[in-house]
């Protein structure tokens, strides 16, 4: 017997922003999720202009610091580009998960304490943990163990260094109204102002260390920032996760779950939302086959850009000139900028 039309594992952005889509097309909803809320992770937390429309669109309205633009720098040489189209959001993790677990509930979702350990799909539909459903969305993070365990998983390319991501908040107030990417010989650095007297910094490298260790890679931020932070460290990684497919017959993956390039342009909230919202047009025309093609139109320019980024990133001779080029072409950027900011 089907219990509901769609059960969604996983409460991050991602899964909340699912499960948000499915209540408003009039889908019945389960969001399943073991762990407390509010549930924090490593993360930029800077949103795009084009995730904050997003999230205006679902009726969500996050507090945070209004962000104008980007910023690179490498301790030598700044370029600045202003978002053209809208500004961007700098707002804590924990604080983006509560409001959308909150709207979530309000829009008739049922939110259960499960850890979706026992997911068994068949022709007619998915039983996760003992509940039925026509159809499951897989939204359980970047190491997904759905994905694992119904065989989606590919391995990584051996020949790619994997990259890892830590992050700290500091108690100092905001220097600028930009996200300021810091660039090193093997690391860049992500500051977010997210509150009148905090920041972020997230670094992102293919080196692992401790996270102040990570931070004397960039002594000109360094030296802004007070000697301790207020908040532990939180890390990820690897990064890039590679995905055979997003549709194994009921079963559908979203957000990082369903493959994940790179942090390095900031742009996984929006993503995670477009394709969130394509996941859930699919399963209301009962048409998951096209969930695939969906995808990889939303995902696109945002794999593109971050993989030609990387690639450049990984050339010896191309990597310390990023940013000077950057500022000799302020133009270029600019534009650059204006579409990870779409």
């Amino acid at each position: 017997m089907i219990d509901t039309d769609l059960i969604v594992a996983g409460a991050g952005p991602a899964g909340l922003a699912t499960a948000l889509y499915a209540a408003r097309a009039g889908l019945r909803t389960v969001l399943l999720d073991a762990r407390p809320s509010p549930i924090d992770k490593a993360c930029g937390e800077g949103l795009m202009p084009g995730a904050v429309r997003g999230l205006r669109e679902l009726g969500v309205h996050p507090q945070g610091q209004s962000i104008r633009g980007i910023r690179y720098t490498d301790g030598r040489r700044v370029v600045d580009a202003a978002f053209r189209h809208g500004t961007g959001l700098g707002v804590r993790r924990t604080s983006l998960q509560a409001v959308l677990l909150d709207a979530a509930r309000d829009a008739g979702v049922v939110v259960v304490s499960s850890r979706a350990q026992d997911v068994r799909p068949d022709a007619q539909g998915v039983s996760v943990d003992g509940a039925r459903a026509r159809y499951l969305a897989v939204a359980d993070g970047l190491h997904s163990p759905i994905r694992r365990r119904l065989g989606l998983a590919r391995a990584d390319d051996p020949r790619i260094a994997p990259r890892w991501g830590t992050r700290q908040h500091f108690a100092v107030a905001p220097w600028t109204d930009l996200v300021e990417v810091h660039w090193a010989t093997k690391s860049e650095a992500y500051v977010t102002p997210v509150g009148p007297e905090l920041v972020g910094v997230a670094v992102l490298s293919s080196v692992q260390a401790p996270f102040t260790q990570q931070l004397a890679a960039f002594p000109a931020l360094r030296d802004r920032l007070p000697d301790a932070g207020v908040t532990s460290v939180r890390g990820a990684g690897p990064l890039r996760q590679r995905t055979s497919a997003r549709v194994a017959g009921r079963v559908l993956l979203v957000g990082d779950a369903a493959g994940y390039v790179d942090a390095l342009t900031g742009e996984g909230i929006a993503v995670a939302l477009a394709c969130a919202r394509a996941l859930v047009d699919c399963v209301a025309a009962d048409d998951p086959g096209a969930y695939e093609r969906r995808w990889l139109a939303a995902s696109r320019r945002y794999r593109t850009i971050t993989s030609s980024l990387l690639w450049a990133r990984r050339q010896p001779l191309l990597a310390p000139r990023i940013v000077p080029l950057a500022a000799r072409m302020p133009r270029v950027f600019g534009a650059a900028v204006q579409q990870l900011a779409h």
